[in-house]
């Protein structure tokens, strides 16, 4: 158990922290934290907001503290995410490769599916007008923090229980299919695909010359000295540099930048086996690519720390549709479209589930995975137009604030479970 609880300090207690004093804070002086969060750094800079001409062309760019943490920061966020998705579909034994993960992937996609059409739904049901200016945001529900829903799944069902595992399962494949629904449907800007072939270029250069080279020219060689070389005189620093250029061109492409170190991932070297997110083996693994992992576990609390900061201060007042919908995506359709899904992939498709796990413990994980916290809080900060209202009420804050109500899926899952009759399994 210790090492969810270390997991969940490292990446999400401080976000926590900073998500209540933002909420505090907005609430108390909305004034003086909007003035923090828009804070400008530099004006006529490369990167940051835009600042257009009258024509539409982009002049010049001023960096804000928002956007420092939200589309630059936070890509070292993705990068770890993006890690634990490459091992899970490349290395051997990783999570989501095989049969095992059959059943887990078509479940997700309920879990994707299930949130977008209740959000949707209701939202055409409250009318054009809320539709039209909600409908961006269908995929803040579909999200699933990773490390709140494995602590939460250990919580009810115990170590020992096939479930955990099946519910990490979820989560990993939900991340992957969270950074591609990021990238295709919440572009940062107009469309200049041509600038990913610096992305490419970047990440092809550095596998090239600083990965696949050195093995190739350490071929039967035990003592491997060109790799030896390579790792303890350049390290990581050469990936920085190509992660820098593959930023650079994520933002130029248009994409949101804080997918911009997804393409450099695979080309760290890396071990041959996956042993999981939380299994106590990865800890000891010395390759590049886990020594990246361990380098940046600090950095990137306190970028989570930041990023709460900077984004869940909401006031109370802008409680609304946008809420409401995001909250009923989460707490109605990721349950309904995981078990809906995961029985018929179990049942009529015969997939199966694992041992020891029912229907009873599939609609449980799907109450579990229904909390969408840091990724939602993202797509929220990304989905609509800056000011866009519903009335009154701020539609961005309005679906952050149903985000951090999903943290509420934690006591319907405990409820279901309870109802089902789940026997906790601690060893």
């Amino acid at each position: 158990m210790y090492r969810a609880w270390n997991f969940l300090t490292n990446y999400s207690l401080l976000l926590l922290i900073g998500a209540a004093i933002a909420l505090v804070w907005a609430n108390l002086d909305n004034q003086s934290y909007r003035g923090f969060a828009d804070l400008v750094i530099a004006d006529g800079v490369f990167i940051g907001e835009p600042v257009l001409s009258d024509t539409g062309e982009i002049v010049t760019r001023s960096l804000t503290l928002h956007y420092l943490v939200n589309n630059v920061l936070m890509a070292f966020f993705f990068a770890l995410a993006g890690k634990e998705v490459w091992e899970a579909l490349i290395l051997q034994n990783g999570a989501l490769r095989g049969r095992k993960a059959a059943t887990p992937l078509i479940a997700t996609l309920g879990g994707m599916a299930g949130p977008a059409l209740v959000y949707l739904g209701l939202a055409a049901v409250l009318g054009s007008e809320t539709h039209d200016a909600v409908s961006r945001g269908w995929a803040i529900p579909t999200a699933t923090d990773i490390a709140f829903a494995y602590l939460f799944g250990r919580l009810i069902f115990g170590a020992g229980h096939p479930a955990v595992r099946f519910l990490l399962l979820i989560a990993i494949a939900d991340d992957a299919i969270g950074l591609i629904i990021i990238a295709v449907f919440y572009p940062a800007g107009a469309l200049e695909l041509g600038w990913l072939g610096l992305s490419a270029a970047a990440a092809i250069g550095v596998f090239v010359l600083c990965n696949w080279l050195p093995r190739r020219l350490d071929r039967g060689r035990e003592t491997r000295p060109n790799s030896t070389w390579v790792r303890h005189h350049l390290s990581f620093w050469p990936y920085l540099v190509a992660g820098c250029l593959s930023w650079f061109g994520f933002q130029e492409a248009g994409l949101h930048p804080a997918l911009g170190l997804l393409p450099i991932v695979p080309t760290l070297p890396h071990a041959d086996r996956a042993f999981g997110i939380f299994s106590e083996a990865e800890q000891y693994l010395t390759d590049l690519l886990n020594h990246v992992q361990t380098l940046l576990r600090y950095p990137v609390e306190i970028i989570l720390f930041l990023f709460g900061l900077l984004n869940a201060g909401v006031e109370f007042s802008s409680i609304g549709a946008p809420t409401w919908l995001v909250l009923a995506g989460l707490l109605i359709g990721k349950p309904v479209g995981i078990l809906t899904f995961g029985w018929f992939a179990a049942r009529p498709l015969k997939l199966g589930l694992p041992k020891g796990m029912g229907l009873g413990d599939l609609a449980v994980i799907g109450c579990v995975a229904a909390v969408g916290f840091t990724v939602s809080i993202f797509i929220a900060s990304v989905a609509f137009a800056p000011g866009a209202m519903l009335g009154a009420i701020p539609v961005e804050d309005a679906a952050k604030m149903g985000a951090l109500f999903g943290l509420a899926s934690f006591m319907l899952a405990m409820g279901v479970a309870r109802l089902v009759g789940v026997a906790r399994r601690d060893r």
